[in-house]
């Protein structure tokens, strides 16, 4: 019997249920896990826990309400599972424990503010956490009803790092690292301060030391690349004087290079601690490096993974989700590190051993993997999966048989009613005769003897790379007859430090040679079309498609997103401003250094733009603000270059992987609408009021 399969839809986006959050029990029997879901009527996103036995059987649900149920931890005796959750009656997120055998979730704090990661002790009794307590003003302002009608009245800013992306204004309280008591959820503060944060503790083998990452510079916004690792007591005599820092009593520094770090973990015998750190200061095209460092301070730190010239993180992006960098993992003899890393668009796991002499491949078929963990017996690895036409799965490795299968099939259905159309992937020379990775998309139902319109689709980041990863937004759009391709172009991650350094203070060269050959290979396929090609690309990719009108009018129409535009305002406007310089590559500020700058700003070459532009943007993007796509779209309208404006109300930079689900869906169709108006002239597009 044949089934026939329909193409991929915007609405889609509803029917994917997605995983995350992956944790095995201490005995290896069942594996924990987060599964989000959209209600199609109300578009808010919940999650609950659901367990899987790594034996055999069918996931069951294991939590229950419309909230959100997330970054479950068993205890260590595996009897507990400590999550996070706004199920409250104020949506404030607290600590709660479930019991696995059976009875009700109950909360563990009545905390206000935020939590960071959390841990379990070793022997079970306590958690550590770093929070972030809500500002006093605020509180006051929530329980007085007529302050809170009025809403803020003023904002006074000290700090350069007063705003993120995807959350807004930044309260005026620090992270710092509490210890709280599993029986009574009795919690205790261990560092304070308001100029200093701590981050992502971690508990040591004998449950006395808590090891934690902080910057400790005069001013830590204007030194971000300076993280440092501090050991604190875990239940310091709080009655005491702490130092000026903030810090317990008892606190000591362990000395490692330069640079910022993230997620350190002791070994389990307490000998060592591993670390990963992004490259050197203010040198943002190195690599991720995985370092080792004895946790006594006595013996220099050593990047384990730079002669081998490794990346060390997870960089393969999607839309249907963020990226998760899991911290090094032992194994129980202290003597071998597991990792992920990105390379040729895939994100793999490897392990190194302490000398950094050996590495091997753990899992290296193509896809990426998200998130991983080891059952203490070291016997059994549990994985999050995705692949190119899956969006995650998780499954179970057998460490000495080396054989491995999933646990859940989510979104199998919907998946197997799908015509998503044949992806290839291809190997060319890039501008310079350097080796590049491309993707070609074709449409469900592809006729070689056809000419299709094309849309090439640019990354963002720029570090970051394409790959083997479930892209529904190209799918969409295949469905619709595109033939989508992609590549990694100099400038991103994946294929070697030079390749990432090629673009670094010269943003549109490399870079633009590259896309620009990749285009030229598939423009001669016979089945392209080279009068319908289109252009597209979202925050550095945004930046690429509007240096690419300004350079070009080989495409019939582009659709920039989220774009830098203006590096002079982006320097001082973005919410890495702080920063912004280093991230761009230039040593100097936009006031010091005007004519670089400007030099490598898009809108320096609106003016020989001659291709149809619509421009996307959010309104509380606060890493592009969207004064850079007004600055586009005014441009535009001033030469008299066919454009619109679409933008999206209460949405960060990221809204296109994690936005409102309506919102969402409502930019693939303007995207779609205006590709089709361009490159499909025989096609009436949709009016706004369909989208």
């Amino acid at each position: 019997m044949t089934i026939t399969k329909r193409t991929i839809t915007a609405e889609d986006l509803y029917q994917f249920q997605l995983i995350s959050g992956c944790e095995i029990s201490t005995d290896g029997q069942h594996v924990v896990f987060a599964l989000q879901r959209v209600d199609p009527k109300t578009h808010k996103e919940s999650s609950n826990l659901w367990v899987v036995p790594t034996e055999g059987g069918q996931p069951r649900q294991f939590t229950y309400g419309d909230q959100l149920d997330r970054r479950p931890r068993w205890s260590p005796d595996g009897r507990e599972i400590a999550f996070l959750s706004n199920r409250g009656p104020t949506r404030q997120t607290q600590l709660y424990l479930i019991p696995f055998y059976g009875g009700e979730a109950r909360p563990l704090t009545q905390l206000k503010g935020e939590f960071g990661g959390f841990a379990w002790s070793p022997d079970g009794r306590q958690l550590v956490c770093s929070f972030r307590q809500k500002d006093q003003e605020a509180i006051e302002r929530e329980e007085d009803e007529q302050k809170k009608q009025l809403g803020v009245v003023a904002r006074h800013i000290t700090r350069i790092v007063f705003k993120q992306d995807g959350y807004g204004f930044l309260p005026q309280e620090r992270w710092h690292i509490w210890v709280i008591d599993a029986a009574t959820g009795e919690a205790h503060q261990l560092t304070e301060g308001n100029l200093y944060d701590e981050l992502e503790p971690c508990w040591s083998p004998d449950g006395q030391h808590i090891l934690c990452r902080s910057n400790r510079t005069g001013d830590p916004d204007l030194n971000w690349d300076v993280t440092d690792l501090f050991v604190i007591p875990a239940n310091p005599d709080l009655t005491g004087l702490r130092d000026l820092s903030g810090l317990p009593a008892g606190s000591r520094f362990i000395p490692t290079p330069p640079g910022p770090k993230e997620t350190p973990v002791f070994s389990p015998d307490g000998r060592w601690v591993a670390y990963y750190q992004l490259g050197g200061r203010s040198d943002r095209w190195r690599h991720t490096n995985l370092w080792l460092v004895s946790a006594d301070g006595q013996s220099e730190a050593r990047n384990l993974t730079g002669p081998h010239e490794i990346l060390a993180t997870h960089a393969t992006i999607n839309d249907m989700g963020r990226m998760t960098t899991m911290p090094p993992t032992w194994s129980p003899d202290s003597q071998t590190i597991y990792f992920q890393a990105s390379e040729r668009g895939n994100t793999v796991l490897k392990s190194i051993n302490l000398d950094g002499a050996r590495v091997w491949n753990i899992i290296d078929s193509y896809g990426a993997v998200e998130e991983f963990k080891i059952d203490p017996a070291h016997t059994r690895l549990v994985y999050l999966h995705g692949t190119m036409t899956d969006p995650g799965q998780i499954w179970l490795r057998d460490l000495k048989t080396r054989q491995a299968r999933p646990l859940t099939h989510f979104n199998q259905t919907l998946l197997d009613g799908l015509d998503l159309g044949q992806v290839e992937e291809v190997w060319f020379k890039g501008a310079a005769g350097n080796d590049l990775q491309g993707w070609i998309l074709k449409p469900p139902g592809f006729d070689p003897a056809q000419k299709y319109p094309s849309i090439l689709q640019i990354h963002g980041g720029p570090l970051v790379q394409y790959g083997n990863f479930f892209m529904h937004e190209f799918y969409f759009l295949a469905a619709q007859g595109y033939v989508v391709y992609f590549c990694n172009p100099r400038g991103g991650w994946g294929y070697g430090e030079a390749h990432a350094k090629a673009i670094y203070n010269d943003w549109g060269g490399a870079d633009y040679a590259d896309l620009m050959a990749w285009a030229d290979w598939v423009e001669q396929q016979p089945y392209i079309d080279p009068a319908c090609m289109g252009v597209t690309g979202g925050s550095y990719g945004g930046f690429m498609t509007t240096w690419i009108i300004g350079h070009t009018d080989r495409f019939r129409a582009a659709v920039t997103q989220r774009s830098v535009s203006n590096m002079l305002s982006m320097d001082g406007s973005s919410d890495l401003a702080y920063r912004f310089h280093a991230l761009f590559g230039a040593e100097k500020h936009a006031w010091q250094d005007f004519d670089n700058y400007w030099r490598q700003s898009p809108l320096k070459y609106i003016a020989n733009a001659k291709t149809p532009t619509l421009v996307i943007h959010n309104e509380e993007d606060l890493r592009c603000e969207i004064e850079q796509g007004e600055q586009i779209f005014v441009a535009l309208k001033k030469l008299g270059i066919e454009t619109e404006m679409v933008r999206f109300p209460g949405e960060p930079h990221g809204m296109s992987r994690d936005g409102r689900t309506d919102r969402r869906i409502v930019r693939l169709n303007h995207i779609l609408r205006w590709f089709d108006k361009y490159l499909k002239k025989s096609k009436d597009p949709k009016s706004l009021e369909d989208l």
